[in-house]
């Protein structure tokens, strides 16, 4: 597919959120058929090379094929007490399939206030990066036994859009039971037609699209259409497709147009950092030597100590700082993985000297290409 300039068939890192109603009878429980199909895709494409991650509900279902109940949980706490029951019979089937296509799997679960607090924030990011690095699919899904109600996303439509943001993903796909935004109610109305391409959530579509999902999930359109808007803005393309069609992930990057397209911003890359670059005032400053400036000034990477030259100010690990060349001008901006005193120990030395400086080394470098922004 190519609308402007998307080319999902280039998409190289996938976040993949299913929902509720694509992995689950109507009695609630797990729908083991489509679950093998989801993660033959999914194992499909990651040995094909593409990196994957899949964003699952489940849990509850799980939990009510467990201890056998027919009817969904009424209030938070009997939820709760179901995804904890069924968290692990779901990664364990998860497991269990994977491994018949030689993939394994890791289990994240998450918190809204991961995505808020920097040092957390930082945790998530450098640990997506090693899993896809091991060649692990990161399987992930909020953390429901234990998350009060100010810090639960609600939904995992809103989670799947802050886990793509916080990969760097080149695409999000959120399989549900609909085939696609409408451009009116198909309940009601038999003449609604999808709506193939969005280039912008309007607040009427917001107002429009305002309905629950099933009686187990958590979330509807007006769910997706957030996700949409949070990774649009942030230069991520979203599909909203069946989960019940065939081959649904294969189809949309083969170009088949299945589902919804939402079309990002022109400027979302720069967005997608825009916290680190003007968000969030550095805590401090690394001044590195005139190699490490040009080299960094290029993009693409990493902040080594044999590079820096000294430290200013007080910063702590997970801190934003800038990152300035010899005359004082700032070259990049990023999360640093020491603090102020750990730099200053392993500046101009080599990465693998860190160990015996510190006594540890949980980061060969002082800023991960992947926490870095050119200013």
């Amino acid at each position: 597919m190519t609308t402007g300039m998307i080319r999902l068939g280039k998409c190289r890192r996938i976040v993949v959120k299913v929902g509720t109603s694509s992995l689950t009878h109507s009695t609630g429980k797990i729908d083991l058929r489509r679950m093998e199909l989801l993660v033959r895709q999914v194992a499909d494409l990651s040995n094909g090379g593409r990196e994957m991650i899949l964003v699952s509900s489940g849990a509850v279902g799980a939990g009510m094929g467990k201890l056998n109940r027919a009817s969904p949980p009424r209030t938070l706490p009997e939820k709760q007490a179901l995804a904890a029951v069924g968290q692990g019979g779901l990664m364990h089937l998860y497991e269990k399939l994977f491994a018949e296509y030689d993939r394994h799997v890791a289990q994240l679960l998450l918190t809204r206030d991961v995505f808020a607090v920097p040092r957390r924030y930082l945790n998530v990011r450098n640990t997506l990066a090693a899993l896809l690095e091991f060649g692990a699919v990161p399987v992930i899904n909020e953390n429901d036994p234990v998350a009060a109600e100010e810090l639960r996303f609600g939904d995992n439509d809103t989670l799947a859009a802050a886990v793509a943001v916080a990969a760097d993903a080149d695409l999000l796909v959120i399989l549900s039971d609909i085939d696609g935004l409408y451009d009116a109610d198909p309940r009601r109305n038999p003449q609604a037609r999808i709506i193939p391409v969005v280039r912008e959530v309007t607040e009427e579509m917001l107002a429009s699209s305002r309905s629950k999902g099933s009686a187990v999930a958590s979330g509807g359109m007006c769910t997706k259409l957030l996700a949409a808007r949070m990774t649009m803005a942030c230069g991520i393309p979203l599909v909203i497709a069946s989960g019940g069609a065939e081959d649904p992930l294969r189809r949309i990057l083969a170009g088949e147009g299945l589902g919804t397209l939402f079309v990002p911003r022109g400027e979302g890359y720069r967005s997608r950092r825009r916290w680190l670059a003007a968000g969030s005032a550095p805590a401090g400053k690394i001044r590195v030597d005139s190699g490490a400036a040009r080299i960094l000034g290029r993009g693409g990477r990493s902040l080594l100590p044999s590079g820096v030259v000294a430290v200013e100010g007080r910063f702590e690990r997970g801190d934003v700082v800038a990152v300035v060349a010899p005359e004082g001008k700032e070259v990049v901006r990023g999360i640093v993985n020491f603090s102020a005193p750990e730099v200053v120990r392993i500046a101009g030395r080599h990465s693998h000297e860190i160990e015996a400086l510190l006594g540890r080394c949980d980061y060969d470098e002082v800023v991960s290409r992947n926490n870095l922004v050119l200013v």
